[in-house]
Parts: structure tokens; sequence; C-alpha cells
């Protein structure tokens, strides 16, 4: 069935007539509205490529960019070399960008990325997206307002490159832009993202960033309130605000054009309200007539900006009618041919090559050990940051509390005398505008190392690290990536300070990301050695990394006995990823245990001990990738494996550790002892609901003792 919108313009196309207008002063010149309506032409083309595609079988995506073709002035009004992160409704944005850069081939790209096809320059048939080193297009996915704290970080990051003398991919006068859509605009995200913006303008920190609002008035089904856009972002203190209307070719590159030389010579953010239709519905499985009227759909058509585009040329007398049919067309045909060839590239063909961009290299070989003044876990973590500030030029710590305060618990006391303040400092009270600014920096090849002050609060912007960090190797074939490495307040213990936000042992959101390291060390040595190793693997192989340190053992010095300066170690060495530590060489029981959970099961193993029960206790230290090699060998060393876990029955660290050895084929006894499936309450009564001392010995005895 023919799409309403090809056969509105085809029949409304040949009958156009020059309205005698005059061009007014400034006017876009006939060459370049060609060039212009050439990439508005090639979208639309593609979107209808991609209905066919799928009606065919060859084709998974339908999410088109019809109505939004002005947005190829605002790539028009930009450089090359301007970072992009765009709306999935940009295609004409994409195909104008490539016509600036020398050897591109578009229309290919994005049809292969239509079929999934493996050859597929960005994304390597794992998605559609629109993204190009060459272009300088970081690729996004179905973003829902997720990709502006990260366009945040980049804009953050090309300044504060400049100011440290170090390089960037990108020029000193660059600016960033991001699109997104009016509904995205509502998305808590996308509102935060421009407070962090506006903050930095306010503080008088430069910030090159164009916000650019495709408003349709619709996102899928529901309307955004007419108006809405403009009452939310056109009158903010601190945000410039332009508006355009993105179905005129012209007007939309002239406001465009403002926008971007406010951005770039007053190194503050703008918003560009570009108002554009939606045609041909959400994407192909959408019927837009079950939810808008015949009258509003035939509206859309008239305000179509290739109709618009095509009244401007021949306004101008560039084309006539005829040539304007011949002009949409002959890309038709263009398309249809490239689409013939694309329909059955090879795709994906195993596991292995989807995994292929999550493949690190995994170190192996035993830990090094430090020597010199016993510290505490805190100092440790401390001397390492400020051993790694020393080395690394590129690496940069903040977050809430870090620079001044030297952070809650002293953790980065002094870094900031150490290694100035614009290499530590301190961030708004937002998660999301932090690890935003980390997925910039990451981009820009610095070192980012983020602080989120508790675990609790890293679930307000897990999104940042599940659907952006981690997933830009995987959807750019490794082309772009973000090194980070988030130190993360956790878990529970803390004496005479509790409740849930500061006690949280809920590390299930973070379990099952693909590709993301998990350290969480015990002890001074191992915090300092893994840090580094974090370190090490985000800036060589742009790894995203998270440290859960352990808050309660932050200060810890002794182990069994006050005074005893159990927990003291020296700070240094390293400590491979994925690689466990072995305490004793008992041949009755194995515990196999992580962060707080180590010094109590190192306190039980004691007192069994002294009973007559050998032991020997597994720290784990990595909780991704798990140290299963490492696991299985101590495990088979007693054929009994008791797991004590501090964080939660359902969807805590022990489910996966009994899984992996059972996978490995591991016939032992087995058990484990984990905290409740509950929240973490005020006082004493946290005590009711955690794992503690006592409950491993019992779960101890009673493993050994139960019938075979």
């Amino acid at each position: 069935m023919p799409e309403p919108a090809d056969v509105h313009f085809l029949e409304t196309a040949a009958t156009l007539v020059p309205s005698g207008a005059p061009a007014p002063p400034g006017a876009l010149t006939g060459e370049r509205c060609l060039e212009l309506f050439d990439a508005q032409l090639g979208s639309r083309h593609l979107d209808l490529a991609a209905r066919r595609l799928q009606a065919q079988g060859h084709g998974f995506y339908t999410i088109g960019s019809s109505g939004h073709e002005g947005n190829a002035a605002v790539a028009g009004a930009l450089r090359p070399d301007d970072p992009a992160l765009l709306h999935y409704r940009s295609g004409a944005f994409f195909l104008e960008r490539a016509r600036q850069v020398p050897g591109q081939n578009p229309l290919r790209d994005v049809l292969l990325g239509l079929v999934a096809a493996a050859e597929e320059p960005i994304a390597g048939g794992r998605h559609k997206v629109f993204g190009s080193r060459p272009l300088n297009v970081i690729p996004q996915t179905s973003t829902i307002a997720s990709h502006l704290p990260r366009a945040l970080g980049v804009a953050f990051a090309i300044e504060r490159a400049a100011r440290l003398g170090l390089d960037s991919p990108w020029p000193r006068d660059a600016l960033t832009v991001c699109s997104f859509g009016d509904a995205s605009a509502n998305h808590s995200t996308a509102t935060g993202a421009v407070n962090a913006a506006v903050n930095c303008g306010y503080q008088g920190l430069p910030l090159p960033l164009l916000f650019v609002c495709e408003d349709n008035g619709i996102g899928i089904s529901v309307r955004t309130a007419p108006g809405w856009i403009h009452a939310a972002y056109g009158s903010r203190p601190g945000l410039a605000y332009f508006h355009a209307d993105g179905c005129d070719l012209a007007d939309a590159h002239a406001v465009a054009a403002r926008a971007a030389r406010w951005v770039r010579e007053r190194r503050r953010p703008a918003f560009l309200h570009l108002r554009t239709v939606r045609l041909m519905g959400h994407a192909g499985s959408d019927v837009e007539s079950s939810y808008r009227t015949p009258a509003e759909m035939a509206s859309d058509l008239e305000r179509d900006p290739l109709l618009q585009t095509a009244r401007l040329l021949v306004d101008r007398g560039v084309a006539t009618a005829k040539d304007i049919v011949g002009i949409y067309e002959a890309k038709r045909a263009e398309v249809t041919a490239l689409a013939e060839k694309v329909a059955r590239a090879p795709r994906l063909a195993s596991a292995a090559e989807v995994m292929a961009p999550l493949r690190y290299t995994r170190p192996g070989g035993g830990a090094e050990r430090a020597e010199g003044e016993p510290v505490t876990l805190a100092q440790a973590i401390n001397r390492t940051l400020g051993d790694l500030l020393d080395e690394r030029p590129g690496m940069l710590v903040f977050g809430e509390d870090v620079a001044r305060k030297g952070g809650v618990y002293g953790v980065t006391r002094g870094l900031v005398k150490r290694a100035g303040a614009a290499r530590v400092f301190d961030t708004i009270l937002d998660e999301q505008s932090v690890l935003g600014l980390a997925l910039g920096f990451g981009t820009a090849g610095l070192l980012p190392v983020p602080e989120i002050q508790y675990l609790a609060y890293l679930h307000n912007a897990a999104d940042q690290i599940r659907g952006e960090a981690a997933t830009l190797p995987f959807f750019s074939s490794g082309r772009y990536r973000n090194p980070m490495v988030v130190r993360i307040a956790g878990y529970a213990y803390q004496k005479g300070f509790g409740g849930h936000f500061h006690n949280d042992n809920a590390v299930a959101a973070l379990r099952d990301i693909p590709g993301l390291v998990i350290a969480s060390p015990s002890r001074p040595d191992d915090a300092a050695g893994m840090l580094r190793a974090c370190a090490d693997a985000a800036e060589r192989e742009g790894r995203v990394c998270a440290m859960l340190e352990p808050i309660a053992l932050y200060h810890a010095r002794d182990l069994h006995e006050d005074g005893d300066g159990g927990w003291l170690a020296p700070a240094g060495g390293t400590v491979p990823i994925g690689r466990a530590r072995t305490y004793g060489d008992g041949g009755d029981l194995t515990v196999v245990t992580f962060a707080n959970g180590l010094r109590m099961s190192l306190r039980a193993a004691r007192r069994l001990e002294a009973a007559g029960v050998r032991c020997r206790v597994v720290d784990l230290r990595w909780l991704a990738p798990l140290p299963a090699e490492d696991l299985l060998r101590e495990a088979r060393a007693t054929g009994a494996v008791l797991v004590a876990d501090e964080t939660r029955r359902t969807g805590g660290v022990s489910e996966g550790v009994l899984t992996a050895l059972a996978d490995a084929g591991f016939r032992g006894r087995t058990a484990r002892v984990t905290s409740e499936d509950s929240f973490i309450p005020l006082g004493d009564a946290a005590h009711h609901v955690l794992l503690s001392e006592a409950a491993i010995e019992e779960a101890a005895r009673r493993l050994l003792t139960a019938p075979r």
C-alpha cells in the first residue's frame, strides 16, 4: 500500500509554480538549497526503503525521520568536527554531515544498519544507529533523553581538555550538538541535563552545548501540550532560546546558524526549538489512525518539509515542478538499488561475533604485594588516587564533596591541593550529571574517576552505566569508548549512621551489565592494587569499571582484637582483574566471601578452627568478572563451600557463585548464608536482616554436619 506521504508529495510537487516573491536578503543560495534538499530526499527514501525491507523480511527497523528532515539545516549550520549526539529521527542531519566529509557512503551505511548487516560500519549489525568516527557522530540507540548527560560531558570535556593542555578529538572552538524529541524533553534525565548545563553557565564555567528539540507535538501516541516546550524552555535564565520552523528550510538554517554562532562564540548552552511534524507514524508497526484524526494527519502532510523545500527551489527559479519530481524519483531509484544490494548482506553469525566488542584482555599472574607503612582502606585509596593523578595527566576525580571537603569519609582529602581544581572538583548533587560528565570525559580520551557518594544513589542514575557507558563500545564495534572508574561508597554495617540510603547492599543492578568490571575490595592493599588495575583497564582498553568500597571498613584498623592492627596493610602493588585471594589452607571448609564478609568470615574462621574445623577463606575481590577458576580450585581443595554473602538472598552475589560452581561441575557440598531480602532499617534493627559473624559460623557447622 503506498505511503500517503509519498503520494501526497508527488501529487503536490507536480503542481508547483513560482510564487513571484523575491528572495529575502541573505537567503540560502540555490546551490545550497539543492545540497540540503538532497539530504532531505535521501532521508525520506531511506524511510520508505526501511518499510519495504521489513515487508520483504529483510529489514528490522522502521522508526523513521519523515517530517524531521529540516534537521539537515542544523547539520548545514555546523561543522563536521562538532561532536553530535543525535535523535533517532536525524536521518537528514546524518546525510548532510556526511556530504561535508569526503569518501562517505551514508545511504548504504544506513541501509546496512536497517538489515542488521555485519559489515555496517559503526554497529556492525548490532543495532541501527546514527554514528560515525569520521563524522564525529557519537552513536546513540533509541534514546529517550539518556544521551543528554553524555552530551553535557562532551561539551564540558572540550573546554576542560583545553584548559589542561591535553589533546581532544575535537578542536578548541568546537561545540557539541544534542538532538531529541519533545516527548523526551519531559524526561527527568533531560531536565536534569539542561539544569546542569545552565548551572555551569551560572558558575562561569564554559559549556558549548546546543540542545536541539525537534518538536513534532507527539510521543508515540501521546500528545505534547501545545506550547509546552516554549513555556518550559523559552525563558529559562542562562539558557539562550532560539525558535525555528523545521518545515521551512530557509528559516531553520538561518536560526540554526545564529544559535550555533551564539554557542561557539560565547561557550554557553543554547536551546534550539525546531518545530517539525511526524509523517508515516512512529514506526512501521504503528497504526496512527487509531489515535490521530484524519484532519491532523492531513495537516501534517501539508507541512511536509520536503514540499516546503521544493516550493523554495521553484520560487528561486532553481528547479521546475517537473525537475522536482525527477530529482525525487532519481533519489528513490538510487536508494532502491542500494537496498536491493544490501538486503541479503551477511549478518552476525555467532554469539562470539555479537559479543566481540565486549571481549577484553584478561591479565593473568599473581598479585604483586606492596611494602611500606601499613594504612587503612581509606588511606590506601587516597594514596593510590594521588599517585594515579601524578602519573596520568588526563585523569580527573570529581563528585559530590570530593574536593574541598575531601569526601564524606575523607577518602579524597588533599587531592585537590595535590592535582589542582581543574582535575579534582565538586559537582552538583545529581548522579546522572556526575556520570554524564564521566561519559563525556571518557569519550574525549580522558580518564574520569567519578564518585557516587552512596550505593543507594547510584540507582538514580544506573542507566548512565547500563544504557550509555556499557553499550557505547558494543554499538560502535569498539570505535567509540568511554573509559571510567566509578568509585561507589557502599554496603552496610556503618555504626551510628544507618538507614537504607546510607547502608545499601543491592548490587543486582550492576552485576548483569555486559562488560562491566566490578571491583569489591576489602583490605587496604587489595583496594590500592584493584584501583590501579581498574585505571589501567580503563585507560588501555576503554573498560567501564565500578569500584564498590565498603564504608564500614574505610577506617578499620583491627581484625581480631582491639589494637592488633590486623586490618592495616601497605598501599600499592597490583591485583589482576578477575583473580581471588585466599587466606589459610584448611582442608575442611572453603568460605567464599567479599567486602565486609571477608572480615566477618576471617573472625568466624578463627573460632571454627579453635573447635577443630580447618578453614580457608576466599575473598572474591571481583564480582565481575567473577574469579571462577580460583573459586573452583579452592572449592575442590575442601569439597565443601559456604558462601557468606552480605548482599540480599535474591539477586545477590551468592547466586552467581553457586551457579559458577555448578556450571563447572563441582559436586561437593554447598550452602550459602546471606542478608535478608529486606531494605536496611535504622539503628540496631539492621542487625536482624544483615549477615553476621554468628550466622556464618552457624551455617558452617550446619553444612559440615548435615547428612551427605
